[in-house]
């Protein structure tokens, strides 16, 4: 690797080790990707937008790069829209109990007062970890359940499937039980 990398010499003394690291390093990391990073260069000048990346890198910095920022449960429950029945069914009124407990649980979930955590929830319904720094397009969904007393959920669809039940506490433990036996795709 050294040898490709045109790093191999002989080393005298342990001090010139950081130096052969240090040149296998910039090889590895720039020389070698160099051609590629060009390329990418060329694409973005195409349409100006090296140029004003350069002029304007902290407007456009929270765009193109991810920062962890704690996920909160409003946010999350902003984030999704429910498909709710016609204003005034019985149905309707479930659907809005639900929701209610939505929220709810959301909170319990931000203050530590559920098995899982935010993260967790947006994991089961999403597949993701956290919010990208472009958000979601489409919106997340949520639709609801009479035949299961557990959430579902499609993360390819970004669609959350609640159920309709009767209490809070039976909403919270059943939301629980779903989501921690539903590890994420392998994701922990």
């Amino acid at each position: 690797m050294l040898q490709t990398a045109g790093c191999l010499r002989h080393v005298a003394a342990l001090g010139e080790k950081k130096e052969v690291v240090a040149d296998y390093l910039r090889w590895y990391i720039i020389d070698r990707n160099s051609s590629v990073i060009d390329r990418f260069k060329d694409g973005l000048t195409t349409l100006q937008f090296l140029n004003a990346l350069q002029q304007h890198t902290s407007l456009l910095s929270p765009v193109l790069c991810h920062t962890a920022k704690p996920l909160t449960g409003l946010e999350l429950e902003r984030l999704f829209k429910p498909n709710l029945s016609p204003s005034g069914s019985n149905r309707r009124l479930k659907e809005s109990q639900t929701l209610a407990y939505w929220a709810d649980y959301l909170l319990d979930c931000e203050e530590g007062k559920a098995s899982v955590s935010v993260e967790d929830v947006l994991m089961f319904a999403t597949g993701l970890t956290s919010l990208p720094p472009s958000g979601l397009e489409p919106l997340p969904q949520i639709q609801f359940l009479d035949d299961s007393p557990f959430p579902m959920a499609n993360t390819c669809s970004k669609l959350l499937k609640l159920p309709l039940l009767d209490s809070y506490s039976m909403f919270k433990s059943q939301m629980d039980f779903g989501i921690e036996n539903s590890p994420g795709f392998g994701c922990f």
